[in-house]
């Protein structure tokens, strides 16, 4: 009898990556704690050190490499992705991202509870007596026209690969990549120089002096941050999304330039496309949101 399967299914090997994955994802974490933690005592001298943190970090992104790699010879050199197996996979995929969807709502519950009621959190005022805001028409308006303007370039890449165009698809792919690259550099400048900052002591660096100190006497200070947290948590795991869906697509530009695509087996570059348009999306929730109806005293200059 012959060994071939009779099927249209992919009975996955054995592999050692969702294990190794999992190891160094736990080693992360713990880094991150560590990291967080300096000055700790009961951690020794492991406080606030961010050795551990890479080291898991270097794990996860080796697991995800070699992942990746199984992936691609299974459907390239295998010929295992068949027409039911890529169904599946686009289900997959869509799940992921719905997941994805309901990860952003959370942050953007947070906003909305401590901004619409900002009383319940003791915040007489939102945003709070003394943060001055980002101006929205500056670098975040920059940076929405880098992204859309992403989200065309990954779509003449595609339309490049279902035609057979090899050219134009690295093309679009490239433009696509720098793209991210330098929403991610604007986003960084942008935070380096943001007036507020994660914990207690944005009054402190408000410029306007004396709404400043009566917030402070008035006690305000304990609750400042909450502006911060929901800032930067919303808008931080925004920009991570960025970086993994550039990384995401820098694989799929050397597949391209590899001749791996074409206009019949192109999966990777479509999830790849999905996950883009996506962030494009929920970037445009946090423009309106956060930056435009958001906005208080801002940034002069």
């Amino acid at each position: 009898m012959s060994s071939d399967a009779k099927h249209d299914y992919h009975l996955v090997d054995p592999s050692p990556w969702p294990a190794v994955g999992s190891v160094f994802a736990f080693l992360m974490f713990v880094g991150a704690v560590l990291w967080m933690h300096k000055g700790y005592d009961r951690f020794g001298v492991l406080s606030g050190t961010p050795y551990i943190f890479g080291i898991g970090l270097a794990g996860v992104l080796y697991t995800m490499a070699s992942w990746w790699r199984d992936v691609i010879k299974e459907s390239v050199e295998y010929g295992n992705h068949t027409p039911v197996v890529k169904l599946h996979l686009r289900y997959g995929m869509l799940l992921f991202i719905a997941s994805e969807v309901m990860f952003f709502v959370a942050w953007f519950w947070a906003y909305f509870n401590a901004a619409i009621f900002h009383a319940d959190v003791g915040v007489p005022t939102w945003p709070p007596v003394g943060i001055v805001t980002l101006d929205p028409w500056h670098f975040p308006l920059l940076n929405t026209l880098i992204l859309l303007t992403s989200g065309t370039t990954v779509t003449w890449a595609h339309h490049a690969i279902q035609t057979g165009d090899k050219k134009g698809a690295v093309q679009g792919l490239l433009l696509t990549v720098l793209l991210g690259l330098s929403f991610t550099c604007v986003q960084a400048w942008e935070y380096a120089h943001a007036p507020f900052t994660f914990g207690f002591n944005n009054l402190a660096r408000a410029p306007f002096t004396d709404t400043a100190h009566a917030a402070l006497a008035s006690g305000a200070g304990n609750f400042d941050a909450v502006y911060g947290s929901t800032f930067f948590m919303a808008t931080g795991f925004h920009g991570m999304h960025v970086i993994i869906g550039t990384i995401f697509l820098i694989v799929c530009l050397f597949r391209a330039m590899a001749g791996q695509f074409t206009p019949t087996r192109h999966f990777g570059f479509e999830a790849a496309a999905w996950y883009w348009h996506f962030v494009d999306v929920v970037w445009l929730f946090l423009f309106a949101c956060i930056y435009v109806w958001g906005v208080g005293p801002v940034v002069q200059g």
